[in-house]
């Protein structure tokens, strides 16, 4: 039995992978989210790839700083079934987002949407989108 080679648990991984998307949505640095917690970069490095596990308390200081609920460090993870909650629609649809939100523009856009702190700019801004989006499908 091998110790030292032994592969980081998928929801170690996954938690690491949503503490990225979350930090990267926030335009925070690894860094910067190491400083607010007492480490260094390199451990949020290590917690981002599931190759350290993320402990209780740490995790509920992260969510803190991240301005999430720990819940969302869970949501799509691999293992134990869905209890019949989410269908395959809703997880394609969450998988969706967060390869928004990986991609440049999806980023760009979040980080700039976010800024906006008018409610009514938002809704017309979403209204916008949609429409065309509306108008790039008819085409």
């Amino acid at each position: 039995m091998i110790e030292n080679k032994k592969k980081p648990n998928p929801i170690d991984i996954h938690v690491g992978s949503r503490i990225r998307l979350r930090r990267t949505m926030l335009g925070m640095s690894q860094e910067k989210l190491g400083e607010s917690l007492g480490i260094t970069f390199q451990q949020i490095q290590k917690y981002e790839k599931g190759t350290n596990r993320v402990g209780a308390s740490r995790l509920q200081n992260i969510s803190g700083i991240l301005n999430v609920p720990v819940s969302f460090f869970f949501e799509d993870a691999p293992g134990e079934g869905t209890s019949g909650q989410s269908g395959m629609a809703e997880a394609s649809s969450s998988n969706y987002v967060v390869d928004f939100l990986s991609s440049s523009e999806g980023l760009q856009l979040n980080r700039a949407f976010v800024k906006i702190t008018d409610p009514k700019v938002r809704r017309r801004l979403v209204d916008l989108v949609k429409a065309l989006a509306a108008e790039a499908e008819s085409e």
